[in-house]
């Protein structure tokens, strides 16, 4: 997974998934890549970026509309993974959602300074 996405192009929207991990994590690294596998092919969808560490992680999925974002929430084996998460992988979490105007990047392999 990049650590920078690159490419899109405002508006498009952006969810945002924070989480403090929970005492039992096993499965957790099989149902994360299968939800990888999933979100791939969602319509609407645009990219991702991750990080974690044992404190918690962050998750940004990027999409083109809101309606993306609903179909890919009510998705029935992201819907299990959820529940899952509420009952088992995590002490809390927080998901928000934001419209993004505008963006920049930029990357030293390609602008060296």
């Amino acid at each position: 997974m990049p650590v920078v996405l690159e490419g899109l192009e405002a508006p498009y929207y952006a969810v945002i998934f924070t989480a403090v991990p929970g005492e039992d994590t096993r499965e957790y690294g099989d149902t994360v890549a299968r939800m990888l596998e999933l979100v791939a092919d969602q319509p609407g969808f645009l990219g991702v970026e991750a990080a974690n560490e044992a404190s918690g992680e962050i998750v940004v999925s990027y999409w083109r509309d809101e309606a993306s974002i609903l179909a890919w929430k009510r998705h029935a084996e992201h819907r299990a993974a959820q529940a899952r998460g509420r009952s088992q992988w995590y002490a809390g979490y927080a998901v928000r959602v934001a419209r993004v105007e505008r963006s920049y990047t930029f990357s030293s392999a390609t602008d060296p300074g």
